[in-house]
């Protein structure tokens, strides 16, 4: 094992000196919003529940995206392992209500993850005593792994990726980050692309495998039965397209899109999910600037969707389920190109298609270029070059025969999809061993 950086050391020092910090900071939060004050304890490492016995698999995501991912792997190592229990962590409010929404799988604890500081972190993993922590995608913090490392808890990275920025950013200081990722035990990567940025920062490229994304293999959010009927019955049978995740940078062309839609079909009703719920008003002054406020509608306000209404603001938590359900293609969000170079990042597609939804999206696919790039080999999903490209493709894709062969296509994309699951759950048995002979070794 390779020494302790200085820059690693000196984070670990300031950490212990950091929870007055951290205190005065989270419950600036809570006075906000951004932070549940009933929860605050568990940030602190104070169990909310007890430690269930026998095996107990942790599981971290940092956003719902993540979470979600995960959830398809607990259900599916909850089949493998009948007897193991889960703990799933995450940081933020958000993903909190977003989780809330679904059913957990059977033996799944939620937890908030602590702080990143030597007492909550030793109080946490002091009560939970956990036999393998997943973490997906990179959320590097490093008092927590430093004392699972430690405790000699077996680690699995799933789903790795770097963005541009994270990769100059983490780059400048690369035997700090190297250290860091040299305490996981197994690094899954999304693709050689990832690979070779990892090694780049000091990832250890004898514990990295390239096994694909872990989000194309997640199952597809929720559907919400009767508040769909409800919605679908004031849409009646009008044309829908959905842009999802969309973030306010873009707002402006989705809505030009939208506009040039209208001039081929009169009739069509746009919905659209803004990425941040907090971002819900530039959508409707982006909105505005394109059509009257009587055509706008709104669902925190309640506002009902009319004859009238042609944009359907849908700034809600955990209804994404519902969104892709009504209708029949999808702008995917992040990755129209912006002036100046502004970089998004693009956005998981295979949610929608897992659900029969044509999916449309722009050149830039950033972090998830390497699934649009099989999207676009197997010819299963559009590609658009601006906004009036996109407006004429979502009417055009009202057509079940224009959409017919991208979804076929994107059909035998989604059945070679299941290797990241597969290559997460061999992982887990050889780091724990099959099941029931890990649990007699330790607990029997």
């Amino acid at each position: 094992m390779t020494s302790m950086p200085p820059l690693i050391a000196l984070y670990l020092g300031l950490a212990r000196v950091a929870p007055p910090l951290w205190s005065l900071a989270l419950r600036a939060h809570a006075r906000k919003g951004i932070e549940d004050p009933a929860r605050l304890p568990e940030k602190w490492g104070k169990p909310a529940s007890p430690r269930p016995p026998g095996e107990l698999i942790w599981l971290h995501g940092v956003s719902v995206g993540e979470s979600n991912a995960l959830l398809t792997l607990i259900t599916r190592l909850g089949r493998e392992r009948p007897k193991t229990h889960f703990l799933l962590t995450t940081i933020s409010r958000a993903s909190v209500e977003a989780l809330e929404r679904r059913e957990l799988p059977p033996r799944v604890i939620h937890h908030y993850a602590p702080i990143d500081c030597p007492g909550p972190v030793r109080a946490f993993l002091d009560h939970w005593r956990p036999d393998l922590f997943i973490l997906s995608e990179m959320d590097l913090w490093p008092c927590l792994l430093h004392e699972a490392s430690r405790r000699e808890i077996p680690m699995l990275m799933l789903n790795a990726d770097v963005t541009p920025r994270r990769h100059r950013r983490r780059r400048r200081a690369a035997r700090a980050n190297g250290w860091l990722m040299d305490r996981f035990t197994e690094i899954h990567v999304q693709d050689a692309r990832s690979q070779a940025l990892f090694q780049e920062i000091g990832a250890p490229g004898s514990k990295m495998r390239v096994t694909g994304l872990l989000k194309a293999a997640s199952a597809p959010p929720p559907d919400l039965p009767e508040a769909r009927a409800a919605l679908e019955a004031q849409i009646g049978d009008r044309s829908v397209w959905l842009a999802a995740s969309t973030k306010m940078e873009e707002e402006a062309q989705v809505m030009q899109a939208h506009a040039h839609a209208l001039t081929l079909s009169p009739e069509m009703l746009m919905i659209v999910a803004p990425r941040q719920m907090k971002d819900a008003d530039v959508t409707e002054a982006a909105a505005r600037a394109e059509f009257p406020p009587d055509r706008i509608a709104r669902r925190s306000r309640g506002e009902p969707i009319t004859p009238r209404t042609c944009v359907y603001i849908a700034d809600s938590l955990g209804e994404m389920g519902m969104w892709l359900r009504m209708v029949k293609v999808a702008y995917t969000g992040q990755s129209l190109p912006l002036e100046g170079g502004v970089f998004m990042g693009g956005k998981n597609p295979f949610e929608a298609l897992a659900l029969g939804v044509l999916v449309v999206h722009g050149p830039q696919t950033g972090n998830f270029q390497e699934a649009y790039r099989m999207l676009r080999e197997a010819g299963a999903a559009v590609e658009v070059a601006g906004q009036t490209e996109l407006g004429k493709v979502v009417v055009a894709a009202q057509d079940a025969d224009y959409r017919a062969p991208y979804l076929e296509a994107a059909r035998t994309v989604l059945a070679q999809t299941r290797a990241p699951l597969d290559a997460a759950s061999s992982a887990v048995e050889r780091l724990l061993g099959p099941p029931e002979a890990h649990n007699r070794a330790r607990h029997g």
